[in-house]
């Protein structure tokens, strides 16, 4: 790890948040594929169209090891802080998760900030969801195993999505939570203790949130903060993947103490000695491949369990 964030100092680019969002979400995915893994062939990968509750069609990409009906699926949403991210920038990853859980992604590309700022992610996901949920059979999916995940801002997103799934009678096998973004403010001691080096770094955050919600009353909706939920009670269960290194952690496990506090059951991993972004990073960094397997193993597991 410690190489990785040397050859990234070395690199010179500018920091992401110094940037126009356009530039940002370009740069973003020109650096994205760097250090991933090459990426799997799989039986079947299809553009779809998925509609909004506005009318928008949002663009997502399913992905599945073969073309065989009643596989299970998980909705995927990426990272990149409502900000800037997409399907291309996790096309490598979601492909790794069909790939070794043996079932159907279907990754979404949800409306980015500023142009289109909270709530607009999270209906969008739901908006996702409720489609997918109606719609399984005519994609070949079981529509008795799915699950939702994604990382930090997608991780944020899959949190309220289980939350919305339990309110509206919807049920999920699991939720796949990598490092995510789960509390109001910034106030959780991680978030002073890795605030400067580590990819995540404070400006930045500060910037993606300025961006999404820039008011105090947006922050403080559970939709953007699941730490502050009235209850998490009856909610899918959760696998939760952490680095040790992330302004998150602290918030990633107190989310995960708020789970299990409400009875839900909670398998968390936090990985030594790793950054934000690292599940991106499978060339370079053991952990990332590590993490792979285990949230495909999380998957395989609950879904046999539905």
């Amino acid at each position: 790890m410690r190489a990785v964030l040397e050859r990234m100092a070395r690199a010179g680019r500018p920091s992401l948040h110094l940037l126009l969002p356009r530039d940002a979400r370009l740069a973003y995915e020109a650096r994205s594929g760097v250090l991933e893994l090459p990426r799997a062939d799989l039986a079947r990968v299809q553009d779809l169209s998925i509609p909004a509750r506005d009318g928008h069609a949002l663009p997502a990409r399913l992905y599945a090891p073969s073309t065989a009906a009643g596989l299970a699926l998980l909705l995927y949403m990426h990272g990149g802080g409502f900000t800037i991210g997409s399907i291309a920038t996790h096309d490598t990853l979601c492909r790794e998760l069909a790939r070794l859980a043996g079932c159907m992604v279907v990754a979404l590309d949800y409306r980015l900030a500023p142009e289109h700022r909270f709530p607009t992610a999270s209906n969008d996901a739901w908006d996702a969801l409720v489609w997918l949920a109606a719609n399984a059979p005519l994609l070949g999916a079981d529509r008795a195993r799915l699950a939702v995940g994604g990382d930090s801002a997608g991780g944020t997103l899959a949190a309220v999505n289980a939350i919305l799934a339990r309110d509206a009678g919807l049920p999920l096998a699991l939720q796949l939570l990598f490092y995510p973004g789960c509390a109001a403010h910034q106030e959780h001691p991680s978030h002073a203790r890795f605030a400067r080096g580590l990819v995540l770094e404070a400006p930045a955050i500060r910037w993606f949130f300025d961006h999404y919600a820039g008011n105090r009353e947006e922050r403080e909706d559970w939709r953007f903060a699941p730490l502050l939920a009235p209850d998490v009670d009856g909610v899918a269960p959760a696998w939760i993947g952490l680095a040790e290194y992330d302004p998150l952690v602290d918030e990633g496990v107190a989310y995960a103490d708020k789970l299990r506090l409400a009875g839900v059951a909670v398998e968390l991993d936090i990985y030594r000695g790793v950054t934000h972004e690292f599940i991106k990073m499978g060339r370079a960094i053991p952990e990332a491949r590590q993490a792979h397997a285990d949230a495909a193993r999380a998957l395989r597991r609950a879904f046999v369990q539905e």
